[in-house]
């Protein structure tokens, strides 16, 4: 597409591809020029050459610009290249910044709704829109208030009446465009401005026109008009321009509308912003220099940054687009801003600014985020105490002592102690119902799920709250299934002893949960240690001899054989005292590897709780907190480049 000068307005124009085989000076065969007949639609739009809507794909299909006969005044456009480089080299910062920016967007879908990436998503399609566009041009719009005067500078800046003036406001409805040069066709068209509305400047081929060259002028309805649809439109192309003139006169330029609304939200873009003070001809005096130091207190209070003693930032000028005061000065500026060529990619960088400042409370946080070892140590304990550990363990050594007792005790304690075992049957039950109450499992599960909430909530201290409430809910799904998996090991280690938590509901436990345990607490036998045979061998002898000596002293009695108390009394003696003697040194014997044996079955189910707990709730817990990582290095490397110091 091409833009319609001030001259050619009406006229016909010929296609992209036709007008460049002519440019080169010879036309390919089979290619004829197409009349330039019927080229505009009714309101002045061009149309391709098979009658066809242009809509501009071709120039945001980054193809070679061709020029337009744009008619007297206009410099030719000779530089035929690919209008990629909008944002200069891929290596560059921003680029760099796009990158990281889309792979935050990308990472963060899952977890922030579409709103809250709504901003950060307009900014990447802008860049894809404007990367696709020339890069050789600059659009700069001119905004301002009613009878601010922007459209005569507007006209004073382009050397011909272009845009209406007049005491009938609102002046201008929709906005006007002029093109020192040609290729802005794409621009114009993502702007919406239609061809009718296109126009070329008067050039004088004075140094400050060269200087414009690349220039695109806006000029854009009253933002304060009173027609909605007039705000609408100037927001709109505010949002596309590379930078904006703002132009204030003596009476409004401390318009809350316009600080508030567009000013302080703006502060940003300080660098693409220009800020004038016009109708300094209506002031006397000494007093448009304290208007201006007036007006740049307030810029200062709405955060703008003032391009002073060359620093980066507004620049702020006073001039009367009437009598053409400053404009001059104010051309010049312009000039050098448009032939540095970069404020496509500063306003880029602004609106990335702008979109990361936005989304700053969503990923970062106020403390370090993580799980330390000591909230790791105390889940693992309160499952531990969840799951009976520590009576586990106790149950263990119990039965290695109980074991000890029924290998190395005497005979006659042990049938005393199956007689009352017998006499009173139940007994073992009724005692374990004392130990255990029903109410245990209901209290276990409760300490599982306080267990979990407390964790969740130490890892999720000091998040934003999409990442918190993604912690806690990742820590909650993955205990669905922990009590039950934690009810099967207090199942094994019930088998253990009846002072161990009996099995509550037991239920889809994990398939391994007890493969590390010990025999007790898999509810098998403890092990025998290696001088029990030598113990059950003596305590046998002495109950030999007690049987020894008490025939003996029987047949004695009965005459079977020869008197002679003293011989089978000690030797019964001997056997009587020795057997609990051996039973006693067993038992202190027993004592430290029944103690080890307890503790080691209390580690080990400790250790199995543990590994339960870390594969359902730590895990995905650290899961979360790893993504929260990677999308807090995009944010900052979106942030790391900053312009604005956001």
């Amino acid at each position: 597409m091409t833009a319609v000068t001030g001259q050619d307005q009406g006229q016909d124009r010929k296609p992209d591809q036709e007008r460049g085989r002519e440019r080169d000076g010879k036309a390919e065969p089979g290619h004829e020029p197409v009349p330039d007949q019927g080229r505009q639609d009714a309101d002045g739009g061009p149309r391709s050459a098979d009658g066809r809507w242009d809509d501009g794909l071709i120039a945001r299909r980054a193809v070679a610009v061709v020029p337009v006969d744009a008619g007297p005044g206009s410099a030719p456009d000779d530089d035929v290249r690919p209008q990629v480089e909008a944002y200069g080299a891929p290596g560059g910062p921003l680029p760099t910044r796009l990158d990281a920016l889309r792979e935050l967007v990308g990472l963060s879908r899952a977890r922030l709704d579409r709103a809250t990436l709504a901003e950060a998503g307009r900014v990447l399609d802008e860049a894809a829109a404007r990367q696709r566009l020339s890069s050789r041009h600059t659009v700069v719009a001119i905004a301002g208030a009613t009878g601010s005067g922007k459209s005569t500078l507007f006209n004073a800046l382009a050397g011909a009446q272009i845009s209406d003036t007049g005491l009938r406001r609102p002046t201008t409805a929709s906005p006007i465009a002029c093109s020192w040069t040609d290729g802005a066709a794409g621009l114009l068209d993502r702007l919406a401005i239609p061809g009718r509305l296109r126009r070329r400047p008067q050039q004088g081929g004075t140094e400050a026109d060269e200087a414009l060259q690349g220039l695109v002028l806006v000029d854009l309805p009253d933002h304060d008009s009173a027609a909605a649809g007039h705000r609408e439109q100037v927001d709109r192309v505010l949002a596309l321009v590379d930078a904006v003139i703002w132009v204030v006169d003596p009476e409004k330029y401390a318009d809350a509308a316009l600080h508030e609304r567009y000013l302080r939200p703006l502060a940003g873009h300080a660098e693409v912003t220009f800020v004038v003070l016009n109708q300094i001809d209506r002031l006397p005096g000494e007093s448009a220099d304290l208007v201006l130091d007036d007006l740049r207190r307030l810029l200062d209070e709405d955060g703008m940054a003032l391009g002073e003693h060359g620093e980066p930032g507004a620049t702020v000028m006073s001039l009367s687009a009437l009598t053409g005061d400053g404009v001059g000065e104010l051309r010049e500026v312009l000039g050098r801003f448009v032939q540095e060529r970069t404020a496509a990619a500063r306003r880029l960088s602004a609106d990335v600014d702008a979109a990361a400042a936005r989304l700053r409370p969503v990923y970062v946080a106020e403390g370090r985020a993580g799980l330390g070892e000591r909230a790791r140590e105390e889940f693992a304990d309160r499952l531990a105490e969840a799951v009976g550990a520590s009576a586990a363990g106790q149950a263990a050594e119990r039965e290695w002592r109980r074991n000890a007792g029924r290998a190395c005790g005497t005979p006659w304690l042990r049938l005393w102690r199956w007689y009352e075992s017998a006499r009173r049957p139940g007994s073992r039950d009724r005692m374990a119902q004392v130990l255990a109450p029903p109410e245990e499992e209901l209290t276990a599960r409760q300490r599982v799920e306080q267990a979990v909430r407390t964790v969740a909530d130490e890892a999720a201290a000091g998040l934003p709250d999409p990442w918190a409430q993604a912690v806690r809910e990742a820590a909650v799904s993955g205990a669905r299934g922990l009590p039950e998996a934690l009810d099967e090991l207090a199942v094994r280690a019930g088998a253990a002893g009846t002072a161990a938590p009996p099995g509550r509901t037991g239920g889809a436990g994990d398939r391994d949960t007890g493969s590390g345990l010990p025999p007790s607490v898999r509810g098998g036998r403890p092990p025998r240690p290696r001088w029990w045979p030598a113990a059950v061998l003596a305590q046998a002898s002495m109950t030999l001899l007690q049987i020894f000596g008490g025939l003996w002293l029987l047949g004695q009695i009965v005459g079977v054989l020869e008197p002679g108390l003293v011989t089978p009394a000690l030797i019964m003696l001997a056997g009587v005292v020795g057997g609990p003697l051996v039973e006693w040194s067993c038992a202190a014997a027993a004592r430290g590897p029944a103690r080890r044996y307890g503790q080691e079955a209390e580690r080990r189910l400790r250790e199995a709780a543990a590994g339960c707990g870390r594969a359902r709730v730590l895990d995905p817990v650290a899961a979360e907190l790893v993504r929260y990582r990677e999308v807090r290095e995009r944010y900052v490397a979106v942030t790391e480049f900053s312009t604005t110091g956001r």
